[in-house]
């Protein structure tokens, strides 16, 4: 159920109309409310519910203004980006069945977001023509930072690809390199690859991918490349990040490089010598 489904469920009993919600009402489901889901999530719920209680008092079927609700503060980077376990990706990766067609798709875009850390947006704007076979590379169209990247691409991905557009895309004069699998036949939206993550993580059965989004698969990736010792300024570069702070939230994740910068404490000075300077 959406917001304003739950919203009534919770505060009004069958039968009763919206005129009788009064104000008091709104904060408890409000408050109880916060105290279920995060709030960043809390964020959007109460955006929503400010639009239907404004929208209900413009059309007269509240006497009050009732949308004076306060948003939840968030801040910046306050949580760290969710990294899984490569294996665990691998694990994801082989439980897709690339018999069928819009198998070889998935796999594919799912395979391009961990092995090259793309955006949804980025895969989504992927065309045939930014392939160059001969040259084993592909060209990304960096939105955020408005540039051009070339990748090179392993021998691996391109046979991946090449199987994708051999059994899996079907027939179609359109550039965009992923299509729907659906009638009618256009390009896979940005917020589609989302859902391939989620439909994909949920048949895969794996109970490490609960709560997580594609985009911990971007930050899989960039975990790797820290592992293997390159640098922040080059991983900012491959993710398209504007900003050096952009890419130094994933340090928060690297435990094992902070403890090796750790200070040794200094050793204990004998019971007899405690006090005496030297």
């Amino acid at each position: 159920m959406n917001t304003v489904e739950v919203f009534l469920n919770e505060t009004l009993s069958p039968g009763v109309p919206i005129s009788c919600l009064s104000r008091s009402a709104v904060e408890h489901h409000v408050v109880a409310t916060g105290n279920r889901i995060s709030r960043q999530s809390m964020q959007h719920c109460v955006a929503h519910l400010r639009s239907f209680l404004r929208f209900c008092h413009a059309r007269g079927l509240l006497l009050e203004p009732l949308d004076a609700i306060d948003t939840p503060r968030v801040y910046r980077d306050e949580l760290p980006p969710r990294a899984l376990p490569w294996s665990t990706v691998l694990r994801l990766l082989r439980s897709i069945d690339r018999r069928q067609g819009k198998g070889c798709r998935d796999y594919a875009i799912l395979h391009l977001v961990s092995h090259y850390g793309l955006r949804p947006c980025e895969v989504a704007s992927l065309r045939l023509d930014f392939i160059d076979w001969e040259a084993c590379t592909l060209r990304v169209e960096q939105r955020k930072t408005s540039s051009a990247l070339t990748l090179p691409l392993a021998n691996r991905t391109v046979r991946i690809l090449q199987h994708y557009l051999l059994q899996g895309r079907p027939p179609s004069d359109r550039p965009e390199l992923f299509l729907r699998a659906r009638c009618p036949s256009g390009p896979l939206g940005k917020y589609a690859v989302g859902e391939v993550y989620r439909d994909r993580a949920d048949r895969s059965g794996l109970v490490e991918l609960q709560g997580t989004s594609v985009y911990s698969l971007r930050h899989t990736f960039a975990m790797r490349l820290l592992d293997r010792g390159v640098s922040i300024k080059l991983i900012g570069d491959v993710l398209g990040h504007r900003a050096l702070e952009s890419t130094c939230v994933y340090l928060r994740l690297q435990l094992d490089a902070l403890r090796d910068v750790a200070l040794p404490l200094p050793l204990a000075a004998p019971a007899g010598q405690q006090g005496v300077e030297r």
